[in-house]
């Protein structure tokens, strides 16, 4: 299955990437690897994510990374797209 990051999704990741650099290089790279490794396993179980309540559409659902960020995505036939990524807080 082929993951397709949305140009939206692209650039929250960045910024988030970039902000906790600022601080701490080290936990940012932490955290890239934390995002890499659940959309990986999207690969192998789509429908692992949460469907989201507020759109009710078993295709769209959401994943929880380092417990403060969530990574939206939609399944297709044979692909996944990452459609944003959010901040809890």
């Amino acid at each position: 299955m082929k993951i397709i990051w949305s140009p939206t999704a692209r650039s929250k990741i960045i910024k988030i990437l970039e902000y906790i650099s600022d601080d701490n290089p080290d936990a940012a790279l932490t955290l890239i690897d934390q995002f890499e490794s659940k959309v990986e396993k999207l690969k192998l179980n789509p429908e692992s994510g949460r469907v989201l309540s507020e759109i009710k559409n078993d295709k769209i659902r959401e994943i929880v990374v380092h417990k403060n960020y969530g990574i939206i995505y939609e399944i297709y036939p044979d692909s996944i797209e990452i459609l944003t990524v959010r901040h809890f807080r």
